[in-house]
């Protein structure tokens, strides 16, 4: 029955808002801001705990600021996620565009395959659908399992029309050695900020002002499979629109000191954060680990 509920609510209320204009979805955004800031809290001492250990150096009104600005986005982001379920090709690559992917082409040419490197910044949705549209690599996205199989089998469709391929944390390994048996280029979209589940594999570091524990899937495949490495940044133009910028950190990841590459990816996370802290994703529990925890 469970399967069923989810079947309708997909696709008898997600899919029919999809389908309205996306000015008609901001409309609703406002009415999301307001339950979500006002009447719900969502999630409000971690999103205040977040920003004071992160800015220290901030005033309690700008950190207010901060937090009404972030609740805002939050509700944006999921009218343009729900917008995302129906988006034809040519409003997404309107909405999402990777304005230097010209610089990919040399190490599609040299059929090796690469890596991409980011955070939950702006809209990584947008970027999920459009990825294998925009750049010359077949795009692959590496994210984490949804607790709900019903919802993520959906998503999985959605995300993947376009070209899109979408794999797990738990089988991107033989993903990439078949594709590199196969040779199949390919550019693994990973993102980097989320808290790890193992604090025996992560890499420690500091990160908005604190000790942070951050994934090394990134460097550790670069380096097993010498994977060229690129971060790129999304900034957000106008509401619902986005630009991406890709910047290499490394063409030779083997040749690279443990935790360059890790260390390079929470460098430039960092900086785009601080530019406008408003589009990261401040409600997630970043810092679960603690350094006390790790033997």
């Amino acid at each position: 029955m469970s399967s069923i509920l989810n079947y309708i609510l997909f696709y008898g209320i997600l899919i029919s808002l999809s389908l309205l204009p996306m000015r008609v979805l901001y409309i609703f955004s406002r009415f999301i801001y307001f339950m979500l800031y006002r009447v719900l809290k969502y999630r409000e001492k971690v999103i205040i705990e977040n920003l004071k250990n992160s800015f220290p150096e901030k005033t309690e009104a700008e950190l207010k600021t901060i937090e009404q600005k972030y609740y805002s986005h939050l509700a944006d982001l999921l009218a343009e996620a729900a917008k995302m379920l129906t988006i034809s090709k040519k409003q997404l690559l309107k909405r999402y565009k990777c304005v230097n992917s010209e610089i990919l082409l040399p190490f599609m040419q040299e059929n090796r395959s690469i890596v991409l490197a980011s955070a939950h910044y702006n809209n990584w949705e947008y970027m999920v659908a459009s990825l294998d549209m925009q750049i010359p690599h077949l795009g692959i996205g590496v994210g984490k399992r949804m607790s709900n199989k019903t919802f993520e089998k959906l998503a999985f469709q959605k995300r993947t029309r376009y070209g899109t391929q979408v794999c797990y944390a738990d089988n991107v390994r033989q993903l990439m050695e078949s594709n590199i048996q196969n040779k199949v280029c390919c550019a693994y979209m990973l993102l980097s900020d989320q808290s790890p589940n193992d604090s025996k594999k992560c890499y420690w570091t500091t990160f908005l002002n604190q000790p942070t524990a951050m994934i090394y899937g990134a460097e550790y495949f670069s380096k097993k499979y010498d994977l060229p490495v690129f971060f790129y940044r999304t900034e957000k133009v106008k509401r619902g629109y986005y630009e991406v910028h890709f910047e290499l950190i490394s063409d030779k990841p083997q040749s690279t000191p443990y935790g360059f590459i890790t260390e390079s990816i929470a460098s430039k996370t960092e900086q785009m954060i601080k530019k406008n802290p408003q589009y990261w994703l401040w409600s997630h529990r970043r810092w679960k680990l603690k350094p006390e925890n790790q033997n």
